[in-house]
């Protein structure tokens, strides 16, 4: 039986105190940051991000130029033969489901929003295969709204970091850091976590001996948290 982690006790008024310090250290450290994913205009970042599930962004961003090329606008995608999105977004994996949401969100978009992607969260969850980590992408990325993205490197240091207890659960996370960050700080907050996450908090052996932030993280060090 596998040995269970020992858990951080959470205070939200520590985990706010927590952001307040750790924030500043990380911008500096990775400024001007911004999603990985290449795009152009909110319906390719959308298709992106939808793309990105269970893959690289690397993989995303060389399949995507084509992609894009092919389908220039919301129709062509609409009309496309889901057939033919599966083999052109085969080699990202999970492609029949990728492409059922693709075609499907294109779909509506055509027929309730005028070819426009939408720029609220009701409306863009409401699209066929786009959840809330989907739609802060896009909010925060192609629209400039405040965003909090749990993706896996913002669930994992968010656990690390004792910021929520609900970090198995990105919906209840994300409203957790949304009590602690300051909203006009939630897109650039969570793509610091990101950078982070994959340069040195890295999920089997985080880098704790150079870790900028390390003396704030009641895990550093602590491979029985990890």
């Amino acid at each position: 039986m596998a040995k269970r982690k020992a858990k951080i006790k959470v205070e939200k008024a520590e985990a706010a105190e927590r952001v307040k310090k750790i924030y500043p250290i990380l911008a500096k450290a990775y400024p001007k940051v911004t999603t990985a994913l290449r795009f152009g205009n909110p319906l390719e970042l959308l298709i992106a991000t939808i793309l990105s599930a269970q893959c690289t962004d690397a993989r995303v961003n060389m399949v995507t130029p084509d992609l894009f090329k092919k389908y220039p606008s919301v129709k062509e995608w609409a009309n496309a033969e889901l057939s033919e999105i599966e083999n052109d977004i085969r080699s990202t994996g999970f492609f029949r489901n990728k492409a059922v949401s693709i075609k499907g969100a294109c779909q509506a978009i055509v027929k309730q929003h005028d070819g426009a992607v939408p720029d609220s969260m009701d409306e863009l969850v409401k699209l066929p295969g786009v959840g809330r980590k989907t739609a802060n992408c896009v909010l925060g990325n192609a629209f400039g709204q405040p965003a909090i993205m749990c993706d896996t490197h913002v669930i994992r240091l968010s656990r690390r970091l004792g910021l929520s207890a609900n970090s198995h659960d990105a919906v209840k996370l994300e409203f957790d850091l949304a009590e602690i960050i300051p909203k006009k700080k939630w897109t650039v907050f969570s793509h610091v976590l990101i950078l982070h996450g994959r340069n040195v908090c890295r999920a089997r052996k985080p880098d704790c001996e150079n870790c900028q932030i390390s003396r704030y993280c009641p895990s550093a060090n602590r491979p029985d948290l990890w």
